[in-house]
């Protein structure tokens, strides 16, 4: 681990042990409406006679149920909004132009591709009255990615491990003890090969797993080295039989539903698919674990399309999001902690005290912190991917 990145996770425990928010949650919003028509999103509208429409592409499962509504009785705005399962169809529909979107919530690591390649456009920060919300400490980190902080607003933070459902492991495993390293659960042969009986899931984004897989077999998990994206693709083909789906907008439900008992996904999500289970009143033991090796860091952030038609409606919303208390709605309701420094008062104590979604220090120093690689190595990692998913 370089300078940077050492840097960049003690920052980040110092804000796990200081600051109570949440991260983000990904699976279909109640709230989700068609996508806006193309002609009417890319119809101009004159200078200060912005209509009142704003529309959001956003993770799915990253709501709470008031959100929106509140937000559109208080301004009259009516919000479009449209879910989306991983930062590669995001990153596209931005690459393709002419999105039709006032507001998008990419990854900052793919924000940061997005900035270089001018497809997002500054914030006006004279519109964020509750800019001063958020937490000195989220805003150092986010200006290694965004200098300034010029682009980028945190959503909700998390990080990629490993979900399980407890009871249906244990069941599957036998007389076989848990791994000291949570990540041979699904990449272990010796243990997928027990565990494909109950489900297993990954998630559908090589961005998510490969950096993972590289650091499982030892290679840096950003690496520019395709001879390392084999390595870490012959790991993950041993393991390809036992895995029964790829998904990363349906493992909330998978998992609620005890259709998979473990998964390669996000921590929030993991802590939402036990809620939901309970909601759906046939409760599932399902654990985020800790691992020993380390996750992978994600801060999902709102940023505004170069392309936006209604860019004062897309600051209102972000600076009502900064309101404290509706940053800490939002952690309440899909268990990812936010950046939002005012908002600790307002979260849930049981939500507060969920060492999965607020880390202890020394865990969150063990995290791979958000990273890119080359044009080149993107398209590697693609391939292998491919590759590893059709079992070619």
């Amino acid at each position: 681990m370089d300078m940077n990145s050492t840097k960049y996770l003690i920052s980040m425990a110092l804000i796990s042990i200081g600051l109570v928010t949440t991260s983000c949650g990904k699976q279909e919003a109640e709230t989700t409406e068609a996508k806006p028509d193309a002609a009417a999103a890319a119809a101009p509208v004159a200078a200060g006679d912005e209509e009142k429409v704003l529309n959001i592409y956003n993770w799915s499962d990253y709501l709470a149920e008031d959100t929106i509504p509140n937000f559109e009785k208080e301004t009259g705005i009516k919000v479009r909004y449209d879910v989306f399962d991983s930062n590669e169809i995001l990153h596209a529909k931005l690459m393709a132009k002419n999105t039709g979107y006032d507001i998008v919530v990419p990854s900052s690591n793919w924000a940061k591709l997005q900035i270089d390649g001018g497809l997002l456009q500054k914030l006006d920060k004279s519109k964020l009255t509750n800019y001063g919300n958020l937490d000195p400490d989220i805003l150092a980190q986010m200006a290694n990615l965004d200098p300034g902080n010029e682009y980028m607003v945190d959503w909700l933070w998390s990080y990629t491990t490993v979900g399980i459902n407890v009871d249906k492991v244990k069941t599957a495993l036998g007389d076989m003890p848990m791994p000291e390293n949570a990540w041979d659960l699904v990449f272990d042969p010796k243990y997928t090969s027990k565990l494909k009986s109950r489900g297993i899931t990954f998630l559908d984004a090589p961005s998510e797993v490969f950096p993972i897989a590289l650091r499982y077999v030892g290679k840096a998990p950003h690496s520019n080295n395709a001879d390392d994206y084999k390595v870490a693709y012959e790991m993950l083909a041993k393991v390809r039989p036992d895995i029964k789906k790829f998904s990363s907008g349906g493992q909330i439900d998978d998992l609620a539903g005890g259709n998979v008992c473990v998964a390669l996904g996000w921590a929030g999500d993991f802590n939402l698919a036990r809620n939901r289970s309970i909601e759906n009143k046939s409760p599932q033991n399902i654990e985020a674990l800790i691992t020993s090796m380390g996750g992978y860091m994600f801060m999902d952030t709102m940023v505004i399309p170069a392309d936006a038609k209604h860019v004062d409606n897309a600051h209102k919303f972000i600076n009502y999001i900064l309101r404290p208390e509706v940053h800490a709605g939002l952690t309440n309701a899909v268990t990812y902690a936010n950046p939002n420094k005012a908002a600790t008062q307002f979260v849930d104590e049981e939500v507060r005290n969920n060492k999965t979604i607020f880390l202890p220090a020394e865990d969150v120093k063990k995290l791979i912190p958000p990273g890119n690689v080359d044009n080149a190595t993107r398209r590697v990692m693609t391939r292998y991917f491919t590759q590893f998913k059709t079992g070619a």
